[in-house]
């Protein structure tokens, strides 16, 4: 059957999202928390020939890891669909990154403050892409915590970039997160956002 012109469905916006950060800054744990479809997972087992390979300092009961990308999907209304997707966080898996972020309308950078080092990568590659981006402090039970504005300054983030709080577990803590993003992309685009 043929749709007239003004009768064809329209079709959501896609958005294309990632989520990124070091070595279990918990990009996979996000991504399973806010997507509505059980996600896609490319995570392999630790094993032995990661020894002097990967740095599980602080994250030792780490046992699986990301090796291509995590991705998911939440649908906003008829509207848009957010597609995620979860960079690997080791250097030798960072060569998918130029890949995922083709398209993307921004990142969302995991920080864990037992490893705030490992944001730095994460950072310098999307201030040199000019990539819209955010800083998302994950807070883990245990770890260090710190004021945003200690993390601004530890990571040298430029003031309009926003950092804010979340629990990665938690389907609307990363909701915000995501929230955030779209809005300070909107920004930088000086396009309208709804409320």
């Amino acid at each position: 059957m043929a749709f007239a012109r003004s009768e064809r469905p329209r079709l959501p916006t896609a958005i294309k999202i990632l989520i990124a950060g070091g070595f279990g800054a918990g990009k996979t744990t996000m991504v399973g928390a806010v997507s509505e479809t059980r996600p896609l997972r490319t995570e392999e087992v630790l094993t032995d020939r990661s020894i002097g390979v990967d740095d599980i300092t602080s994250v030792e009961a780490k046992r699986t890891t990301t090796v291509a990308m995590d991705f998911g999907r939440i649908t906003l209304g008829n509207d848009y669909v957010l597609y995620l997707f979860g960079t690997p966080g080791q250097e030798r898996f960072w060569f998918v990154w130029d890949e995922l972020a083709e398209g993307s309308l921004g990142a969302v950078i995991l920080a864990d403050t037992r490893r705030l080092a490992d944001c730095f990568p994460s950072v310098d590659y999307f201030e040199r892409r000019g990539t819209p981006f955010v800083v998302a402090v994950n807070c883990f039970d245990g770890s260090p915590s710190f004021q945003l504005d200690e993390v601004r300054l530890a990571l040298q983030l430029d003031p309009s970039i926003p950092i804010v709080m979340c629990d990665a577990r938690k389907r609307d803590s990363s909701r915000e997160v995501l929230i955030t993003l779209v809005k300070h992309s909107a920004r930088l685009r000086a396009e309208p956002v709804g409320s």
